[in-house]
Formats: structure tokens, C-alpha cells, sequence
């Protein structure tokens, strides 16, 4: 399938999502992976983890990038080689990619309610405007997973903490947009937040 969305935010910054409906075989088909690409596909045992992976690569190329164009530092952060800022995500057949002049943070998830079992572990200020009992509870705390995953992509900092070190801004989902900071040793940090729902799906993206 060709690209699902893409999202033009600002003038330097450009989102792409795919919708992942193509087999193994028919990502594969186009690409020219690197020698250690093809060894990560290779080292996968989920199809789903494979197929995800090189949802990336089509992603890349309309981006106009190759495989070889991207790489990562010791913490797991991507690169382009032109010096362009990226992230990168992927969540069952979905993947979703933003490249920008500026350091940029993106995150797909699915909605599930089992989201509400683990929230205690990455709320805290935003207890004060969530409603455990509304109807789109669920649906608001997939938007705070993927901004504070987004922030923790963008922010690239080990130690940073979802509950401790990052909160979201009141929002409604009708507004699909908040901000958010990340409070780390004493420093505050504040950034544009956009998000959007398709198909039982959230992504968040954070712009610096």
C-alpha cells in the first residue's frame, strides 16, 4: 500500500505513516538494504517485527532517503547523514516517521484498554484532568503514552522518567494539540505537541 498519511506541520517539518498491508515479500521486493539491515531482518523470529522494520525503509524512501542514509548512536537514536533530525515508530501495521530542521519526536500506538493497568506508571500531574469514569479515558491516556514517548525520543537523555520528568498539558481530542515539557535537573523544557486518531490508532509528535 502506498503512503496511509502525510502531514506537512510547519515549513521545515514533514510526517509520513504507513499503513502496513503489504507481505514480507512485497516490502522486500524495492529496497536495497545495507549488510547489517539485512542481518537485523534476518535475526527477527516475528514476521510482524520484520515487516514493521521495513515499513521504516519504504518510509525512508519517500522521504527521498536510503537504508544507508540512516544510522544510529549507542543509545538507539536515529540519524539522517545529512544532518536532518528523525524519529521513527512502529505499532502492529502501522509505522510513522518525522523528519525535520529541528529535533523532532514521534510515537504510533494502539488503543487498548489495558493502557489503564499500567497509567500509574507514567501519569502524575495529569491525574488532575483525567476522568477514570469518562468514556474516552482510554483514548486520552494513548495521546499522553505517545507525547511522553515522543518527548523521551526527542529528548534522548537516559534517566528521563515518563511520571517524573514529563507532563502533558490539558487537552481535548477534539484540539489535537497540547503542550508538554520535560522538567530534568532543574531545567525546563517546552514543546509543541500534535496528535490524531485513525483506525483504533494514536500518534503523537513533538516539535521542538
Amino acid at each position: 500500500m502506498p503512503l496511509y498519511k502525510t502531514i506537512i506541520p510547519n515549513s521545515q517539518t514533514c510526517v509520513k505513516i504507513w499503513k502496513i498491508s503489504e507481505s514480507f515479500n512485497e516490502l522486500m521486493q524495492p529496497l536495497e538494504l545495507t549488510e547489517n539491515s539485512q542481518n537485523r531482518v534476518n535475526g527477527m523470529k516475528s514476521e510482524m517485527h520484520q515487516r514493521g522494520f521495513l515499513s521504516v525503509r519504504h518510509l525512508l524512501r519517500a522521504f527521498g532517503y536510503t537504508d544507508s542514509d540512516l544510522y544510529y548512536d549507542d543509545w538507539g537514536k536515529p540519524y539522517l547523514k545529512d544532518g536532518k533530525q528523525i524519529s521513527i515508530t512502529h505499532s502492529f501495521n502501522f509505522s510513522a516517521m518525522i523528519v525535520s530542521d529541528a529535533v523532532v519526536g514521534i510515537d504510533v500506538e494502539k488503543q487498548r484498554d489495558k493502557i489503564s493497568i499500567i497509567a500509574h506508571k507514567f501519569i502524575d500531574y495529569e491525574e488532575d484532568y483525567l476522568n477514570e469514569a469518562a468514556q474516552d479515558y482510554v483514548q486520552k491516556l494513548t495521546v499522553i503514552w505517545c507525547i511522553k514517548e515522543s518527548l523521551y525520543k526527542l529528548f534522548a537523555t537516559p534517566g528521563l522518567s515518563f511520571k517524573d520528568h514529563c507532563l502533558a498539558i490539558p487537552f481535548t481530542l477534539e484540539e489535537k494539540e497540547t503542550i508538554a515539557w520535560v522538567d530534568y535537573e532543574n531545567k525546563k523544557h517546552r514543546y509543541n505537541i500534535h496528535f490524531l486518531e485513525f483506525e483504533g490508532f494514536t500518534c503523537a509528535y513533538a516539535l521542538s
